[in-house]
């Protein structure tokens, strides 16, 4: 198992659209791709506000097929288009981490996690 750590910045200005479009299509859409998003916060770091995820994979592999095809559907572009249009960018630096826990990590001694290690 890995985790993927997912940080966008997003603006005061049209945060709320960002948030519908995340949680009304972008969060269905890549259910149907086998995302396994555990948890989002929404942070404040010096002066911009930021939306962080964080996802679960089997491995790498599955991982990258996931992002290719929910990157490749078509609902997907005609949204992110649609609201751009309207609003503007909605998402400026993108920053994704991969998390693999140490061998002495808590997480391994979850029981969800106890089938990954």
């Amino acid at each position: 198992m890995i985790n993927q750590l997912r940080i966008y910045e997003i603006f005061e200005e049209n945060k709320t659209a960002f948030h519908e479009r995340f949680r009304d299509h972008a969060q269905r859409i890549m259910q149907t791709y086998g995302f396994s998003i555990l948890a989002m916060w929404e942070t404040r770091k010096e002066d911009r506000t930021e939306f962080v995820y964080l996802l679960e994979w089997p491995d790498e592999a599955a991982k990258d097929a996931a992002w290719n095809a929910f990157m490749a559907n078509q609902e997907w572009k005609d949204i992110k288009q649609e609201t751009a249009a309207r609003h503007g960018n909605l998402v400026g630096d993108i920053e994704d981490r991969i998390l693999y826990a140490t061998s002495y990590s808590a997480v391994l001694a979850r029981p969800w996690a106890a089938s990954a290690s």
